[in-house]
């Protein structure tokens, strides 16, 4: 009998988070003030960001400890669970063995509370009494709210105004935890009120919805700061965890994976489980695939353009060295909210610059279909963005099929979808389409970037 699950015990939880800033071969240029287009300093990001977590942002160490206050709440998931995917292997009829990294068995379904109890455990540390951010599907809003409640934060939510109207319940979630939550854009912010001036049926977007996070910070510099999900290097740091967690397991399971994928927005979950193992293509020579999936309707990676841009619509955040379609991009209103970012990390566009990391581009019927597939298979319905990595797990299954070989296959499954069932609704209705952006389109919002420099 194949075994299915692979489960570290608790003392084997990994106590420090790896930075791959100090082993990777070309680190990417400095984020620069957007004021005055020098390279940013901690002073200048602790406007927005806790002391300590813009620290971490800069920080080339190799390892951060973490906090035993962190470790007790991560206890309440971690670790957590490695599984082999033997139905959907039998389902596929595949050479291939294909795990998955569960991050769906967090309290909030995801895997953003990595990165989101350290953020309100560095916040409570240094006094501050109430938490802003932003959110797409829901899973990063759902996260700080439920680590904002364990230290005793407020927490104001700015949620992406389509993934607000189609995800009730996440937004619920949001106010049990004892967090505001609002669809972006509001009237609430300046931001805001001028882009339901310029567009009052706007679905909104994650640049957006993070000026909105950001003006209501700066309201409060003394009592407020500002938090982010994705995309920044602290962020991204706090999800290593996740492969950290996946390499031993993968020793337990006598395996090593030849491809490792996960699905991108801004990047955290990606980072996640990919930085880990690129530590061991290059620190040990080994020669493992890193995949990244993006959906077709926004591809940043696959059709953006390499350079510096900010990281939300007004222009608060730091210009960051990134793929991007211009943060004036607005992407279709499909289902998986969270990776409908106009741009992608700095350190995983210089990966993907450097030929460190590939990136795949797949349609949102190809997603959903191999997330009903995943589900009658291995019996959890997973997030729409989860379903990016899946899609991209079952065509190397296929092709190892097709190639008579075998291979091993690791994706991140980010989350459940059980509180997303609308697009599964859609979808099994026959009611989903496939949105591509023209070169039209993206020509034009990347174009607008020449005033960025």
């Amino acid at each position: 009998m194949k075994r299915k699950k692979f489960i570290l015990p608790e003392e084997q939880m990994p106590t420090a988070w790896y930075n791959l800033l100090a082993d990777m071969p070309n680190h990417p240029r400095p984020y620069l003030n957007p004021k005055t287009r020098q390279p940013i300093t901690e002073a200048d990001l602790q406007v927005i960001l806790a002391d300590e977590l813009a620290r971490q942002e800069l920080t080339t160490e190799c390892y951060v400890e973490i906090p035993e206050e962190v470790q007790e709440i991560y206890r309440i998931w971690r670790p957590a669970p490695l599984v082999r995917a033997v139905g959907l292997e039998k389902a596929l009829d595949t050479p291939a063995k294909i795990f998955f990294k569960n991050e769906g068995v967090s309290p909030v379904g995801s895997h953003k509370p990595n990165s989101a109890v350290p953020q309100a455990y560095y916040n409570h540390k240094q006094g501050v009494r109430r938490l802003t951010t932003e959110t797409g599907a829901g899973q990063w809003g759902s996260a700080l709210s439920f680590a904002g409640h364990h230290f005793g934060l407020d927490v104001e939510v700015f949620m992406v105004r389509v993934s607000y109207d189609q995800k009730p319940y996440r937004r619920l979630m949001m106010n049990t935890w004892g967090a505001a939550c609002h669809p972006s854009p509001t009237n609430l912010t300046p931001s805001g009120r001028a882009a339901r001036m310029a567009d009052p049926h706007t679905p909104g977007s994650l640049g957006l919805a993070i000026s909105e996070a950001v003006e209501r910070a700066l309201e409060d510099p003394e009592g407020t700061r500002y938090c982010l999900g994705s995309v920044m290097n602290h962020v991204l740091l706090h999800q290593t965890i996740t492969g950290e967690e996946a390499i031993l397991q993968m020793q337990m399971a006598d395996a090593e994976p030849d491809v490792v994928i996960g699905c991108i927005g801004g990047g955290s979950n990606f980072g996640g489980i990919a930085f880990p193992f690129l530590r061991q293509n290059f620190c040990e020579g080994k020669k493992m695939r890193i995949v990244a999936v993006e959906p077709e309707s926004c591809p940043k990676l696959t059709r953006g353009v390499f350079q510096y841009d900010i990281g939300d619509f007004s222009g608060y955040t730091p210009l960051i060295p990134m793929y991007t379609l211009g943060h004036e991009f607005q992407p279709s209103a499909i289902h998986a909210g969270g990776l409908r970012y106009h741009g992608a990390g700095a350190i995983i566009s210089q990966l993907l610059q450097d030929g460190a990391i590939e990136a795949q581009a797949v349609p949102q019927t190809e997603t959903m279909r191999a997330g009903v597939l995943f589900a009658q298979t291995e019996g959890i319905i997973p997030a729409p963005e989860s379903t990016h990595a899946i899609a991209v797990a079952i065509r190397e299954a296929l092709r190892a099929k097709i190639e008579g070989r075998e291979k091993t296959i690791l994706f991140n499954l980010s989350g459940h979808g059980t509180i997303d069932l609308y697009a599964y609704e859609q979808y099994l209705g026959g009611h989903l389409q496939d949105f591509v952006p023209t070169d039209e389109e993206i020509a034009r919002t990347v174009q607008m970037l020449d005033k960025i420099i």
